[in-house]
């Protein structure tokens, strides 16, 4: 599972340097040569979009997803159990849930693009089937030990 995070790490980090990279080259191409960069806003969206759910699992891998931490810890042992149980089996309905939707979605709408620079519209959503599907995943694997259960909060 360490090569896939970090391939996956690797591929964020890409799209993070783009998504920087492409508002600067707009900006240098309209101010300095006067020349319209064609698509930038578009592409920019894109990135982001592609950045927010390619990382998702990554977050949820990590434990950094918001999982009350404090209020868990003033829980009885047995209690915080239950409730980081409850919490990877709702984590896992919802996001198995949401990426079916998406796959349905895609499905749907594999002739559509985007108006500027045609980008299919599947792409889009590919990465959203992608961060869905690989955060239940990554729930699934944390029934077996959360990521969480083993935070001790500093007071």
């Amino acid at each position: 599972m360490r090569i896939a995070e970090r391939i996956l790490t690797a591929f964020v980090v890409i799209i993070m340097v783009g998504l920087v990279l492409v508002p600067t080259a707009q900006v240098i191409m309209r101010g300095v040569f006067v020349l319209p960069f064609i698509g930038a806003e578009e592409f920019t969206r894109f990135l982001l979009i592609c950045l927010v759910f390619c990382a998702y699992p990554l977050v949820v891998q990590n434990g950094e997803n918001i999982v009350m931490g404090e209020f868990k810890a003033a829980m009885p042992g047995r209690l915080r159990g239950i409730v980081n149980w409850s919490i990877s089996i709702g984590a896992i309905a919802a996001t198995g849930f949401l990426a079916y939707v998406t796959a349905t979605n895609i499905s749907r709408n594999l002739a559509n693009a985007t108006p500027t620079l045609g980008i299919p519209f599947w792409i889009f959503l590919g990465a959203t089937l992608f961060g869905f599907a690989g955060a239940a995943l990554v729930h699934l694997l944390h029934l077996r030990k959360p990521p969480q259960a083993d935070t001790n909060i500093a007071v």
